[in-house]
C-alpha cells in the first residue's frame, strides 16, 4: 500500500465508519480497486500522479463507468485531500453511506 493507502485504511478499517466493513484492493470483475463496502456498494479510489495523464483519466473513465454500470458507487480522492483534508474525506464517505 502507499502511504495514502495506509492512512485512509487506518480510518476504514475494523468497521470504524458506521460499523460498517471496508476491503482494501479488492477484485471487482477485472479490475482491482482501493477500497469497497459491500453494504453500500461504495468504491473509493485514491488517485496519485499517474490518474492525470490522458492515458490514466481515459482509464479511470472507463472503469468507473464500469463500476457504476454494476451498480457500484464510486467516490475519488486525491493524495493531496488524503494528506491534507482526511476529516472532509470521511465526512464525504460517510454521507455516501446514508
Amino acid at each position: 500500500m502507499t502511504d495514502v493507502e495506509i492512512i485512509l485504511w487506518s480510518k476504514l478499517k475494523r468497521k470504524q465508519i458506521n460499523k460498517t466493513q471496508f476491503y482494501r484492493q479488492k477484485p471487482i470483475g477485472d479490475y482491482i480497486v482501493d477500497f469497497y463496502c459491500p453494504k453500500y456498494k461504495l468504491v473509493i479510489e485514491l488517485d496519485g500522479s499517474q490518474h492525470y495523464s490522458n492515458s490514466g483519466q481515459e482509464y479511470d473513465l472507463h472503469r468507473d463507468n464500469y463500476l457504476k454500470g454494476i451498480g457500484m458507487k464510486v467516490l475519488r480522492f486525491t493524495n493531496y485531500d488524503v494528506k491534507k483534508r482526511l476529516t472532509a474525506v470521511l465526512e464525504i464517505i460517510e454521507n455516501e453511506m446514508h
